[in-house]
């Protein structure tokens, strides 16, 4: 068994326009004053971090990662979560999700879908450089509009929509394949890929391609109502990254799982700070352990009543808790009488072996 690695921080929810939350420099700092070991970088802010320059300089990428070196951390994984959305987009989204798209393409989805795809590959090369061997993305969406059959959806509808996000992401993974990096799908409700069904219909869909993996997460389960500890025992082969969230669950008379429409605030299923909510992470620690997850444990803060800064405090030693040091031999190995195998067949009344 290994020891997960960690703890690390997603920085995306942490960027801002003062420091030390401005510059990567100022995030490093401020992430290893907190005890963090590791940071997931996001790569839709070229004054952090320039993927396009990164996919094609080696030296860049040594000096971004001399940078953090410094102040003791590693990169853990690039993150494309908003280039990963824009590969596939319903037109009835085009608006909201042209602002994730740089400027010149906006308006334009066709031209913002080959952007993306641009993005990606970029990302492969990078994270190549850099010495990853996981990616963190989204999957984005064409079948969320119709997540509730009423009315009726068409027949086939679901297969064609899974065949061509299948098609616009297999030259992406292959290009991974190609740098020897996995690509982890965060299962989020709004994009295709959001459960085990829906993961393993687009892996039907790619021949279970090697590269498409999954960033587990489990507060957007618990907010389906997802068993997410039977879900690791299902697919740890192909959990190859991890973010720790918390979150909550309380329905009422007057709402479930869809929310009511409502803010986060006053939603029956909140995002939480570690600790704050519902998820038994001592059970997911213990069986990402046991199955043998290498990978890091990053922090991705998420919060509907308590100031990040807190949350990111509180996540770091939170995470720390919960790594679990694996034992280099067995508990009972004081016992083992270590016979041979003459002996095994007396015990067994068996007789000597001839």
């Amino acid at each position: 068994m290994k020891t997960l690695k960690g703890p690390a921080v997603f920085l995306a929810q942490f960027i801002g326009d003062r420091p030390p939350f401005d510059t990567l420099q100022g995030l490093a700092g401020w992430a290893a004053g907190l005890g963090f070991k590791g940071v997931q970088l996001p790569t839709n802010h070229p004054h952090l971090f320039d993927l396009n320059l990164a996919a094609h300089s080696q030296t860049y990428c040594d000096e971004v990662a001399g940078q953090l070196a410094e102040h003791g951390l590693v990169i853990t994984e690039l993150s494309t979560h908003l280039q990963g959305q824009l590969v596939a987009v319903h037109p009835a989204y085009d608006s909201l999700f042209d602002q994730f798209a740089a400027p010149e393409m906006r308006g334009k989805p066709a031209a913002r879908t080959e952007w993306a795809v641009n993005q990606l590959m970029a990302a492969a090369k990078a994270s190549q450089r850099l010495g990853l061997t996981a990616h963190a993305t989204f999957s984005g969406a064409l079948a969320w509009p119709y997540l509730y059959p009423w009315p009726q959806r068409p027949a086939g509808l679901i297969d064609e929509a899974f065949a061509e996000l299948a098609r616009r992401w297999r030259p992406v993974l292959d290009a991974f394949d190609e740098q020897g990096v996995d690509v982890c799908y965060e299962l989020h409700p709004g994009e295709d890929l959001h459960d085990g069904v829906t993961f393993e219909r687009f892996l039907a869909a790619l021949d279970a391609h090697p590269r498409a993996n999954i960033l587990y997460d489990p507060s957007h389960f618990l907010l389906q109502q997802l068993d997410y500890l039977a879900f690791i025992d299902i697919y740890h082969q192909r959990i190859k990254a991890f973010h720790v969230k918390d979150a909550e669950f309380r329905p009422s008379g007057r709402q479930g799982v869809y929310g009511g429409y409502q803010d986060w605030l006053d939603r029956a299923g909140r995002f939480r700070s570690l600790g704050d909510g519902q998820i038994d992470f001592t059970a997911i620690f213990s069986k990402l352990t046991q199955y043998d997850y290498s990978g890091w444990a990053v922090l991705e803060w998420e919060c509907a009543l308590k100031h990040p800064e807190s949350g990111a405090a509180e996540g770091a030693q939170f995470i720390r808790q919960h790594i679990i040091r694996v034992a280099e031999h067995a508990f009972d190995d004081f016992a083992d009488s270590r016979l041979d195998p003459a002996q095994l067949s007396t015990l067994l009344g068996l007789g000597a072996k001839t």
